[in-house]
């Protein structure tokens, strides 16, 4: 399967695509918003496109092309203001599946976040955030995509441990990034994580299982 990882540079896509780029049943190509971006990935011998997310539908569409699954990955980041949070966590997702149907791509992931589908649960700080992510995941949800939504709790830049917790309700927690980037790996061909949405936190249960088990 190749994969086009939108958000390649971000701190979840940079882990995936080494996990991709070492894998020996998946292809990848890194969709990156600077052409300065890519002499790091190239380097790794990864392929790269260069698109962004504020573009046109069809400038990611073309950066899809010849791909059959989509792992959103991106993020505004917590340094820029609401507008940001809009047009990339929101529209640019949105214009992401979009294009994903325009170009006949039907498996796509989507990272999201803790109790996202939860208005009643979401943190009053980061309220625009949870709106953009709540909004984008349901326009994956009533696409024609199969998809998966990964909603992670707080993230850390820790050494993954490979054991999660996964449920449709799991209200604080934390996981490793890389814990995140394995478990979008274990889900792009595990037909038990088609169409489904989940909380993702550390827990006891290797990886595997626990998507078995959703």
């Amino acid at each position: 399967m190749k994969v086009l990882v939108v958000g390649a540079n971000g701190q979840i896509g940079k882990q995936l695509v080494d996990l991709l780029n070492e894998s020996s049943e998946h292809e990848v190509r890194a969709m990156l918003r600077e052409p300065e971006q890519t002499p790091e990935f190239e380097d790794k011998g990864v392929e790269t496109t260069i698109a962004s997310l504020e573009g046109t539908v069809e400038d990611i569409a073309s950066a899809a092309k010849g791909c059959d699954a989509i792992v959103f990955a991106a993020g505004s980041g917590g340094h820029t203001g609401l507008d940001k949070t809009l047009l990339v966590d929101l529209d640019g997702a949105v214009k992401t599946v979009e294009a994903a149907e325009q170009v006949g791509i039907g498996r796509f992931i989507m990272v999201s976040a803790l109790q996202a589908h939860k208005r009643e649960n979401w943190s009053e700080v980061i309220k625009p955030y949870y709106v953009a992510k709540h909004y984008a995941d349901r326009a994956l949800l009533q696409s024609s995509l199969n998809y998966t939504i990964i909603r992670p709790g707080g993230l850390l830049n820790e050494p993954g441990t490979g054991k999660v917790q996964i449920a449709e309700n799991l209200k604080t927690g934390t996981i490793p990034r890389v814990d995140v980037a394995k478990t979008i790996l274990a889900c792009l061909n595990e037909e038990s994580a088609f169409k489904k949405s989940f909380d993702l936190i550390s827990g006891d249960m290797d990886i595997a299982e626990a998507i078995r088990s959703i």
